[in-house]
């Protein structure tokens, strides 16, 4: 016998939504983690929670951008007063007219330097130093020409990679302010599945399980466990999302039983849970059937369903980061990118992963396209 789910339906104001509606909604219904300050080898991978400002001028110090000579006023030959090597200081007070030091790359640019002039370009005899009379300022890199004191770097919501933790490093930052990774456990349900070996006759093997940790990790998540709940009997679903409430995790992950079939137990979990839809089925093709509610507790549901490139295909919808295309029911299609064209690869059907899996992006193709216009592109992991 079925039982009917008590609670009201789905708001009509969140069903087949468009594609970009969707993601914007996902996006914006979540409250941000608290921010943390962590060291920056901890950092990469996070996002940032707060603007990124220099403390300092970058450059901090009028520095030398050649191996030469810095040298100051008149047109030379100039007097060698000295050297001043890189993470050095130089002692010697201002240089006057007809003065220089021997300088290299990166060292600190003594006061009353017009110029540096490149080792190539000189000719040295003993204490003076002859050379074409430079243009002022040439190869010398003046504090704060790259950035300010105070200026921003990045903004608040930048993933945090190798080149920016190398930026806050020479802007003078040990740690930096971080959005923490949301934890979240992924329920694979379908009791046709199996997760080892060949399928037999009937099955299939569970392509979800492997896919869903990394990426959710490259989107910025993180995997607490994956566990597969039979939609036998009914109510197992429901069992083992309310049994799990009570771990680490902000975001349950369902995958299948997001339709409306005999076995497909999420929505009436929702309902029953009177929980709060923000997505209920997206105007996308493949990935139609999928949903995004929180419960009463505050706890997040998502729901994929159960095809493996829909799923990820409605991962990217609900998880990854805004952008915008046109209204209507965009189709999400593998493709490769040479960085100026991209191609479609083909094998994109909801239950084949053989595009996706050879892809370098999906695009956002919508219902009005044209050949030759361009597309949003998704760009995929790995």
């Amino acid at each position: 016998m079925t039982v009917l789910a008590t609670a009201p339906a789905p708001p009509a104001s969140c069903r087949d939504l468009p594609w970009e509606s969707a993601r914007e909604r996902a996006h914006a219904a979540p409250a941000l983690l608290p921010a943390q300050h962590v060291p920056l080898a901890r950092a990469a991978g996070l996002a940032l929670a707060d603007v990124l400002r220099t403390p300092q001028p970058m450059p901090g110090f009028d520095t030398a951008a050649m191996d030469g000579y810095a040298v100051g006023p008149g047109a030379g030959p100039w007097r060698v007063r000295g050297m001043v090597r890189a993470g050095g200081a130089w002692t010697g007070g201002p240089l006057g007219t007809g003065e220089a030091v021997e300088i290299s790359t990166g060292a600190a640019v003594p006061v009353g330097a017009r110029a540096v002039i490149p080792l190539e370009r000189v000719e040295r005899s003993g204490p003076l130093v002859r050379g074409p009379s430079p243009a002022e300022g040439k190869h010398i890199r003046r504090a704060g020409e790259d950035a300010p004191a105070g200026s921003p770097l990045a903004p608040a919501g930048t993933r945090i990679g190798p080149a920016l933790l190398g930026l806050a490093a020479a802007s003078g930052h040990d740690t930096l302010p971080v959005r923490p990774r949301p934890w979240v456990r992924i329920l694979v349900t379908g009791d046709e599945l199996t997760h080892t070996g060949r399928p037999g006759p009937g099955r299939v093997r569970d392509a979800l399980g492997p896919l869903l940790p990394p990426l959710i990790q490259v989107m910025g998540g993180e995997t607490t466990d994956v566990h597969h709940v039979p939609d036998q009997p009914t109510g197992s679903l429901a069992t083992a999302v309310h049994t799990r409430l009570s771990s680490d995790a902000d975001v349950t992950v369902v995958t299948g039983s997001t339709s409306v079939g005999a076995t497909d137990q999420l929505r009436m979990l929702l309902a029953d849970a009177d929980a709060r839809w923000v997505v209920d089925a997206v105007a996308c093709r493949p990935g139609h059937p999928q949903l995004l509610a929180q419960l009463p507790n505050g706890h997040w549901v998502l729901g994929l369903p159960g095809n493996p490139y829909a799923a990820l295909v409605a991962a990217h919808t609900l998880l990854a980061g805004d952008i915008r295309t046109a209204p209507g029911r965009t189709r999400l299609i593998p493709v490769s990118w040479d960085g100026v064209t991209a191609h479609p690869v083909g094998g994109h059907r909801p239950a084949f992963l053989h595009g996706a899996a050879l892809a370098d992006a999906l695009a956002a193709v919508p219902p009005d396209w044209q050949p030759g216009q361009p597309v949003p592109l998704l760009l995929l992991a790995g």
